[in-house]
């Protein structure tokens, strides 16, 4: 019960830590941008929406870093995160399966937006 009331403390309730030891938040409920999140007993301004389902780095994480969500590591940063910011392919890679995306398949076709 301590460890739930601390967790609201430090995480807004839009969130979830599924692990102590993670570095990543879960977001379980939408947030739009513009919107303040609490997240490690500090709230940070989101710029952009952010869906379900997506992470926060609940602290600083440093490029090569692991990333951490339910204990275990799902891919390393390829640049430093700042507390609260969105973590996804722009800025992790998976160590275990390729991480694609639009603009990577743009470069290769030669098709810049």
């Amino acid at each position: 019960m301590e460890a739930e009331r601390r967790q609201d403390h430090e995480h807004d309730e839009r969130v979830i830590l599924l692990g102590p030891d993670d570095n990543v938040v879960v977001v379980r409920r939408r947030i739009d941008a513009g919107s303040l999140v609490r997240i490690g007993g500090r709230d940070v301004s989101q710029p952009k929406d952010i869906p379900l389902g997506h992470k926060l780095a609940s602290r600083s994480i440093r490029r090569g870093e692991k990333i951490i969500k339910y204990g275990a590591p799902i891919g390393s940063a390829t640049a430093d995160i700042g507390p609260g910011e969105h973590v996804h392919v722009h800025n992790m890679k998976s160590d275990y399966t390729a991480t694609h995306t639009l603009d990577e398949a743009r470069a290769r076709h030669g098709d810049v937006p």
